[in-house]
């Protein structure tokens, strides 16, 4: 068997951020987030229903790392088997928030883990909102797409084109959801946003009436995207970061892979588009 990603049923688990004040950026997503922080050594671990962020000191907007949880240990070894196959040289990656993890370096110098989910605290309480994608910016979609894809075992989804043929973003997953870890050419490298998946319109909405109590503005939405057919509202963390919440993502279970030309009406069928290149 050639073990994958989809063979995994892989689900972004959680990122981690850098920030030149981690304090502040952890009480933002405690607040606006609703999540529990606790302090652990040098990190702040920010926990809410189905979702997970950590937040080290470093530089504002970089990510430190991106992490997957498998469906169990038989999958996870598999993939580890796979990356050392593909010459990803996987590494052991102790993990607050995972067990057996290990970590490979993606060609933008990415670190992505790989690992068994641990217990979330008891009684988290919020709307809801688990973890759901992460999207990356590169010079590169190709060789995002060659690496994600290629070795590791993503299926891509779909793809958005310029008219001269350049690839301007690629939507991969590693189980049924349209994606779990996508990209957009751009002029700089590192984090796009990050996804939270409310599920329905009305959590959405609700989202939305929770942020105007912490006077928290939207800077894009609400929409919905073109590939996905998700509903989207994004908001800006104090760092600079892009947090999408979404809902009724599209979920695939066989189908081609489909080609979208790069316009605003493809990144939102309603109304503007936020074109990175």
């Amino acid at each position: 068997m050639t073990y994958s990603t989809l063979h995994a049923a892989a689900y972004l688990h959680h990122i981690e951020l850098e920030s030149s004040n981690p304090a502040r950026l952890a009480k933002f997503y405690g607040d606006a987030m609703q999540m529990q922080v606790e302090k652990h050594g040098d990190v702040f671990v920010c926990h809410g229903p189905q979702r997970r962020l950590i937040v080290s000191k470093g530089q504002d907007k970089k990510l430190a790392l991106g992490a997957f949880a498998c469906r169990d240990a038989e999958a996870l070894e598999g993939l580890r088997g796979r990356a050392a196959k593909e010459g990803l040289n996987p590494q052991d990656a102790p993990s607050l928030l995972m067990d057996k993890a290990f970590a490979v370096i993606d060609p933008d110098g990415n670190r992505i883990l790989f690992g068994l989910a641990k217990k979330d605290p008891e009684g988290l309480k919020g709307l809801k909102g688990p973890t759901q994608h992460l999207t990356l910016a590169t010079h590169d979609p190709e060789a995002i797409e060659a690496f994600y894809a290629g070795k590791l075992g993503f299926a891509v989804s779909d793809r958005v084109r310029k008219p001269n043929g350049e690839v301007a973003t690629i939507f991969t997953r590693s189980n049924h959801e349209h994606h779990t870890l996508a990209c957009f050419r751009s002029d700089r490298v590192g984090v796009d946003h990050h996804s939270y998946e409310a599920g329905e319109w009305n959590v959405i909405r609700d989202w939305c009436d929770h942020l105007a109590t912490l006077d928290i503005q939207l800077m894009w939405g609400p929409g919905r995207h073109g590939p996905g057919n998700n509903l989207f509202i994004f908001i800006v963390d104090p760092d600079g970061n892009w947090i999408e919440i979404s809902a009724e993502l599209e979920i695939i279970h066989d189908r081609p892979v489909k080609e979208w030309p790069h316009a605003e009406r493809t990144l939102n069928l309603w109304g503007k588009g936020i074109l990175r290149s």
